[in-house]
């Protein structure tokens, strides 16, 4: 019997162990599948925040406020010092006021269009990106280029993208005036660049860096940049062209082309509008440059210039500085025979200066008034327009 019991005892010890393992067996599978459940749900929480950023990011960049990162905490200040410059009393008011600021690179942005080029991570989508030059009170030229050669468009299977870069008119209720308008377009075409400096031909050079510093933050891998001012007539289908048939450069390397200018110098006759004096620049030598009525360049030219700029004090001369950019980098801009910022020379007084069959070849031609804008755009897209050799 006690033999019996011990056996019966030790069935009934091996019984209970074998229960307590499925028990730990069943306990720790339990854990497993709670585990298993937590991480997915992690996952898709996660999921959700990124497509959320996401989502916030695509909203956000159709907001047309301005960025907090572009505007500086305090407004900038006059430099007195510049008073000190041997005969600065005797300089015009403008090149005075040039003076006390030039050191300013940075103003509050008032207009901005962040999701222009469907945010920075998008940016390579845009072949072309026109940054036009454009005096807040310029609204009829605006209007008449939205509608030309500044459309934004699928053209040839690239895309055209538009931005007119305004400072703000001199003062009093005009400018309160003239910037509602600008406010008023943006709301509408979701194409202004606005910062608070006054909207001058000498501040020109500081509009330029303050656009570059704008598409190295909101449009960086845009392929090229057509940099022109607001009265040229620009052959987009043209330029598209052009530049799609580059070999070996997608805007990854350099490219500067317009209408060359080189040998000349600062002009230190005081009744010019380009007068500038040697308490602005020494130097009676200019690099090479294009002119500013409108010129071609790379992403990879553009941000070169943007990170020269940064240690060349600014020239009122704005297309002068874009040539100093480009020299300190050790680049050149060149020539392009269809870039005609100095206007059409014709043969004969007796031709016509205005004939389409001229602009349907060219790439951009300065100093046009906006009814000749909207004619001659419509007129070289004519389909009975008939050309023959015109020589230019």
């Amino acid at each position: 019997m006690a033999v019996l019991h011990i056996i019966y005892a030790g069935c009934r010890r091996r019984s209970w162990n074998l229960e307590t393992a499925i028990l730990l067996i069943a306990v720790i599978l339990c854990l497993l599948v709670i585990l298993q459940m937590d991480l997915q749900n992690k996952k898709s929480q996660n999921l959700q925040i990124k497509t959320t950023d996401k989502q916030n990011f695509k909203s956000e960049a159709q907001i047309t406020s301005p960025d907090l990162f572009l505007n500086p905490a305090h407004k900038c200040e006059r430099n007195s010092s510049a008073s000190k410059i041997t005969g600065f009393s005797t300089l015009p008011k403008h090149i005075q006021d040039f003076l006390f600021y030039s050191h300013c690179r940075h103003f509050p942005m008032l207009l901005n269009v962040p999701g222009k080029c469907g945010g920075p991570e998008n940016s390579a989508d845009v072949f072309l990106l026109l940054a036009i030059k454009s005096s807040p009170s310029n609204y009829e030229r605006r209007e008449v280029l939205r509608k030309t050669w500044a459309s934004e468009r699928l053209q040839s299977n690239m895309w055209i993208r538009t931005v007119f870069i305004s400072g703000t008119a001199q003062g009093g209720f005009e400018k309160g005036r003239l910037n509602k308008l600008l406010e008023l377009e943006n709301q509408q075409n979701q194409d202004i660049l606005q910062w608070d400096f006054e909207d001058s031909f000498f501040n020109l050079t500081l509009k330029q860096i303050l656009f570059l510093e704008w598409m190295e933050r909101f449009c960086p891998d845009a392929h090229f940049l057509l940099n022109g001012d607001d009265d040229i007539f620009a052959n987009t289908d043209n330029m598209v062209h052009y530049l799609k048939g580059l070999h070996g450069n997608d805007g990854s390397k350099h490219l500067f082309v317009g209408h060359l200018i080189q040998h000349v110098g600062p002009i230190r006759v005081p009744a010019s509008k380009y007068y500038i004096p040697v308490q602005v620049q020494k130097s009676d030598r200019y690099p090479p440059y294009c002119g500013g009525g409108g010129f071609l360049l790379s992403r990879f030219t553009s941000r070169v210039i943007y990170n020269m700029s940064h240690s060349i004090p600014l020239l009122p001369i704005d297309d002068v500085y874009m040539g100093m950019c480009l020299e300190k980098a050790g680049l050149k801009p060149v020539s392009h025979m269809g870039v005609r910022t100095a206007g059409l020379h014709l043969p004969s007084k007796n031709l016509d200066s205005y004939n389409p069959c001229y602009y349907r070849e060219v790439l951009l031609v300065h100093r046009f008034l906006p009814h000749q804008i909207f004619i001659m755009w419509h007129e070289i897209h004519r389909k009975d327009l008939g050309c023959g050799k015109l020589r230019i």
